[in-house]
């Protein structure tokens, strides 16, 4: 069963967002404060896919996404949060988030955007791949399919399994334009309701994990009015 966990200390929002889960086939683990959901987090290695209200006392939502990158865990992070400026929605994605759900939302809503998270991050390795194709090469990387892991220079480069998902299909398509709605409808599918500019936040906190030097990019480059090239 797919476990959710969620951080919420409002007990009425806390107890809508677990109910609605749970009628959509979730097992649901709860946290009112930041450090309690870290202690979750540590104690529980099957989560699929976390919300996290911003607004908390103490660790708030920003920081315990943070946290949760820096522990190496990968899966699926979701802000919730009433604060709708531009630079918050930015700050989670830079910072490890997969989505962003404004307050107030539907249930709808919410369990459709869960449900596209959750499919990304449970995508399994695929079964039936060739010997030659196995891995990915360009340049300096290797990406790994059965195993889902980036190598730059033999070395492991800590992925989000959204951000695995974005590397696989540009390197699939390397050398190739790609529009932003080619990325978005690729990785978040063609039924996602959210903040189109995802893909370039998701660019952003890319290059910094794949580039020598960010600000100049020499792979993974942006196509003026279009949108971006992988490029070997």
């Amino acid at each position: 069963m797919k476990r959710a966990l969620v951080l919420e200390d409002e007990p009425a929002i806390s107890e809508f967002v677990e109910i609605n889960l749970i009628r959509a086939g979730y097992d649901v683990i709860t946290a009112s404060t930041g450090e309690e959901a870290l202690e979750l987090v540590e104690q529980n290695d099957d989560i699929t896919v976390a919300l996290l209200d911003v607004m908390l006392p103490g660790i708030d939502g920003f920081e315990v996404c943070r946290r949760i990158r820096e522990m190496g865990r990968s899966f699926g992070i979701i802000m919730l949060s009433a604060r709708s400026q531009e630079m918050d929605k930015v700050t989670g994605l830079m910072i490890g988030a997969d989505d962003y759900v404004p307050k107030p939302f539907s249930p709808t809503e919410l369990i459709l955007r869960v449900d596209a998270l959750a499919r990304r991050v449970e995508r399994k390795p695929d079964v039936e791949i060739k010997p030659m194709a196995e891995s990915i090469y360009s340049g300096d990387f290797r990406l790994d399919i059965r195993s889902r892991i980036l190598y730059k220079r033999g070395e492991v480069v800590d992925l989000t399994q959204v951000e695995y998902v974005i590397v696989r299909y540009l390197f699939e398509n390397r050398n190739k334009a790609l529009s932003r709605d080619d990325i978005l409808n690729s990785v978040w599918g063609n039924d996602y309701t959210g903040e189109p500019k995802i893909v370039d936040v998701n660019v952003r906190r890319l290059r910094l994990k794949l580039e020598d030097n960010p600000g100049d990019p020499v792979h993974l480059v942006s196509v003026r009015g279009f949108g971006y090239k992988w490029i070997d």
